[in-house]
């Protein structure tokens, strides 16, 4: 059962939550904060006073993976990559589309509900110890994933940065190599207007005299300055690795003369794809001396993977895209891959947004583009209203007829309605459209 279905209200006594199932611990964590689950707290002082009386020290080589696009991808191929080549890989996600335990996984799988109310438990009774400390959802969860790697003895480590990197909670964990896919404007309440203030703390995940990977094309000064501040090892896309090829294959480089040539396309679509798993590699090949990856599960962790919601097209007629794209960025890159899609009669866009977002940003790379806008309403904190969606739409001049819903279920049932078998349906704007769409699917809606 996923964390919005069924949610049972926590025990009055929280150590009775010992015995209680996922439902309830993840009812408890929203009840933990103000903000609730979408809660958002910079800073590590909570979490670190937490992780001291757990006494956690992880003890395998850890991958921290930050970014303003990319990060899932990334850690997608790290986490196949090193699992074809037998390792025990632990890998922390978030957000989750259908069910919490998506974000704690081993050796691909999604950890089963005991495994992570066992560690609930001994982070609440750290919390507890610690004085009752107000922990954040992601905080209390990102603790409860180290316990659950801890305990079961991952081999290697993915983390992938919650937000920004500095004050994220996963930042409270040294990492040994730290990965940076790209630095675009997103989150600027938290992390500030510029490329500069978002790189910068981006760039506080990197540590000195570790391996520090910039997959940015053009990484703001802010971040190289502050490698160079602390002494981290950087690497930059371009200048120490990179790639070149064409629609068949491609050659990975690295400024220390390796070359991995012929490899195929990675199974996840779009032109970033490329960088993202440029990344992957330069972080393999520069812990290859603890984490040696032959070539065979290089190849296979590029085309033997899925990532759901990521430009996921759903076979049959009329065609259905969905993809978590929701900032100007991922929606640039979602209009471009929808450009080299085979002829459609019409697109047709169930669309669903946070209000903390450009939206007017966002939506513009999809001017003219789409036939009829489908918007529905978020009813989940930040969400905001398909009444601001359509004003949107209709100010800035995007084009197309526009419909409102007071769901995205509800929009994507209208969607499948009116589509014919030529046409294309495309749901995207946040992982609460998407998600709330697949269950549509998943339930024969």
């Amino acid at each position: 059962m996923s964390a919005d279905q069924g949610r049972a209200q926590p025990p009055a006594d929280p150590l009775a939550l010992s015995d209680a199932s996922l439902t309830s611990w993840l009812a408890h964590l929203e009840s933990l904060h103000p903000s609730g689950q979408c809660g958002i707290e910079l800073g590590l002082e909570r979490v670190l006073r937490v992780k001291d009386v757990l006494s956690q020290d992880l003890q395998c080589p850890v991958i921290t993976v930050g970014g303003t696009n990319g990060k899932g991808s990334t850690c997608a191929y790290l986490e196949a990559m090193y699992s074809f080549a037998g390792y025990r890989v632990g890998c922390y996600t978030s957000p989750h589309l259908l069910e919490y335990n998506e974000r704690v996984r081993i050796g691909r799988l999604p950890v089963d509900d005991s495994g992570l109310c066992e560690a609930f438990a001994r982070v609440e009774a750290a919390r507890q110890a610690a004085g009752g400390i107000a922990l954040t959802y992601f905080e209390f969860g990102t603790l409860a994933a180290i316990e659950v790697f801890s305990s079961r003895q991952v081999e290697v480590l993915i983390l992938e940065v919650g937000l920004g990197g500095r004050l994220d909670a996963v930042n409270a964990y040294d990492a040994d190599c730290a990965v940076i896919t790209g630095i675009a404007l997103d989150h600027t309440n938290w992390l500030g207007p510029t490329r500069e203030s978002i790189a910068f703390e981006k760039a506080g995940i990197f540590r000195a005299g570790r391996p520090a990977i910039c997959a940015d094309p053009d990484p703001p000064q802010s971040l190289l300055d502050q490698a160079r501040a602390i002494g981290a090892d950087v690497h930059l896309l371009g200048r120490d690795f990179g790639y070149f090829g064409d629609q068949l294959q491609w050659t990975f480089w690295a400024r220390r003369g390796l070359r991995r040539s012929g490899l195929a396309n990675p199974a996840l679509r779009g032109a970033g794809q490329l960088r993202n798993a440029s990344a992957a590699l330069d972080a393999i090949e520069l812990l290859r001396e603890p984490l040696p990856v032959p070539m065979q599960a290089i190849r296979r962790g590029l085309i033997e993977l899925d990532l759901p919601g990521r430009f996921q097209v759903i076979p049959g007629r009329p065609v259905v895209v969905l993809d978590v794209a929701h900032n100007p960025q991922a929606l640039a890159g979602l209009a471009a891959r929808l450009g080299e899609m085979p002829f459609c009669a019409r697109t047709m866009a169930v669309v669903g947004m946070l209000g903390d977002k450009d939206i007017a940003g966002s939506l513009a790379p999809l001017a003219g583009k789409v036939d009829l806008w489908l918007l529905a309403d978020l009813k989940v904190p930040r969400g905001t209203s398909s009444e601001v969606l359509e004003a949107v739409v209709k100010g800035t001049g995007l084009g197309g007829c526009v419909e409102r819903f007071a769901s995205p279920d509800e929009a994507f049932a209208r969607s499948a309605e009116l589509a014919g078998e030529n046409d294309r349906i495309v749901v995207f704007g946040s992982f609460y459209t998407v998600a709330a769409v697949m269950r549509s699917m998943q339930n024969g809606r």
